[in-house]
């Protein structure tokens, strides 16, 4: 699957974002328009979408500085499957899955804005292509680096409009003060992701 040829105005972004960024654009709407010292995604009356497909903790300066006049849609997509494309292989689907919980090892970045009433969190829960290439600067002289990651399917987006919301996610059951051992234990889970 080749990557997405990149269309004018985004700023050398991946396929993956710029897929997110069709999937969430509608009639009207402006692109890469700059705000201040920023660059908005998609900018229509009364909203600015984000589209975020790396870590919060690169978006925290700009959501500090825009959200106390603009409303803000955060989309960030999770890769539950992963397939693994590479030059001369077949295509294969990776071990490695993320879940909706994975939402939480970005959110300890921006713990302050959880609950600001500007804020909407849409989680895109997607199964993406890897492409990768050879990479000669490892330790041991193989290995692979990801080029770019390519949108194959939409399964379920979650929103998230406050942290009550997110409280939503953790396992039924829970006393009302609870340790990682109950999380891990009621979710189904190991106690290191619990404690994520």
């Amino acid at each position: 699957m080749a990557p997405v040829e990149p269309h004018i105005g985004t700023l050398n972004e991946g396929s993956l974002h710029a897929a997110l960024k069709d999937r969430y654009s509608e009639p009207g709407d402006e692109f890469e328009v700059p705000l201040g010292r920023f660059v908005i995604d998609i900018r229509r009356p009364g909203l600015l979408v984000e589209i975020q497909t790396g870590s919060f903790g690169a978006m925290g300066n700009k959501l500090d500085h825009l959200l106390p006049e603009h409303q803000i849609l955060l989309v960030y997509p999770i890769a539950v499957e992963t397939y693994l494309e590479r030059e001369g292989a077949k295509t294969r689907k990776s071990p490695k899955r993320g879940s909706i919980l994975s939402l939480f090892d970005e959110l300890v970045s921006i713990p302050t804005l959880l609950d600001h009433p500007n804020l909407t969190l849409d989680v895109v829960l997607v199964s993406v292509t890897k492409v990768q290439d050879p990479n000669d600067r490892t330790r041991r002289g193989r290995g692979y680096r990801t080029i770019d990651r390519v949108l194959r399917e939409v399964h379920e987006t979650r929103t998230f409009a406050t942290a009550a919301d997110l409280l939503a996610l953790l396992p039924d059951g829970l006393p009302d003060r609870f340790t990682t051992a109950d999380i891990a234990e009621l979710g189904g889970m190991s106690r290191d992701y619990a404690r994520r």
